[in-house]
């Protein structure tokens, strides 16, 4: 090589490396703790996902590994079983929505004082979890998702009764208040009504898209947030007609 080609060449000083080193050295290395709490939300992601889509019994756990990119043997690191994996995604959102909704109930009772309505408490029940699920982008619609579809299974509505009863039995008891001279069995049938419209909602199946043939769409919870509280609460009213 030419002594004009090396004179060329530009040196790589010492000097010039040091801020690169240095930036790699400020760069903070994550904890196996923070690690492992990434790779277990991962797992947890995949398997809600799927879970959303094919229910417990159409989902392996060979299904959720090739869905992260990881080996099936290092699921059993974090789980012991298929069914441990199901009750940890149900767990996982389960918390914040009771708690969310726990919340909106009471500072309605609160507001409300005496003369609680029918509306009044749907809104505070139906609003708050369709606000959390349409803002809570993709990973809480899929969890709203998964609701739905495990919610009629053995295995999901063993988990609802766990996490969810505290909330339904708090939107009861007032509407029992707000409907005094109403009946016990119509109050509950009035819930379930108003549940099996809810989780008709969170499952997003584009059934009312085909048939409104494009008018509505399953996915806007806006638009359900501003019309079912009151659909509802007319249907609990006309159950004393």
């Amino acid at each position: 090589m030419s002594e004009a080609a090396t004179a060329k060449r530009p040196r790589r000083t010492k000097t010039a490396q040091r801020p690169q080193r240095a930036k790699a050295e400020q760069r903070p290395r994550r904890t196996k703790a923070e690690q492992r709490a990434e790779s277990l939300e991962k797992i947890l992601d995949a398997a809600e996902y799927l879970f959303s889509k094919n229910g417990f019994h159409g989902v392996t756990l060979r299904d959720v590994a090739q869905r992260v990119g990881i080996h099936t043997t290092l699921l059993h690191y974090y789980f012991e079983d298929k069914k441990d994996v199901f009750e940890a995604v149900f767990a996982r959102r389960a918390g914040v929505t009771s708690a969310r909704r726990i919340a909106a109930l009471e500072k309605y009772e609160k507001e409300a004082g005496k003369k609680p309505t029918v509306e009044g408490a749907l809104h505070a029940f139906l609003d708050t979890d369709l606000d959390l699920y349409y803002e809570g982008g993709e990973l809480w619609m899929n969890y709203a998702a998964f609701c739905a579809r495990v919610s009629n299974t053995p295995e999901g509505a063993e988990l609802m009764d766990i996490h969810f009863d505290p909330v339904v039995l708090k939107l009861v008891s007032i509407l029992r208040r707000a409907l005094p001279s109403y009946s016990e069995e119509d109050i509950f049938w009035g819930y379930h009504f108003v549940t099996g419209a809810l989780m008709n909602t969170l499952a997003r199946t584009g059934r009312i898209d085909r048939l409104s043939g494009g008018l509505c769409h399953s996915d806007d919870f806006p638009a359900v947030k501003r019309r079912m509280a009151k659909f509802m609460a007319a249907g609990f009213l006309a159950l004393k007609a």
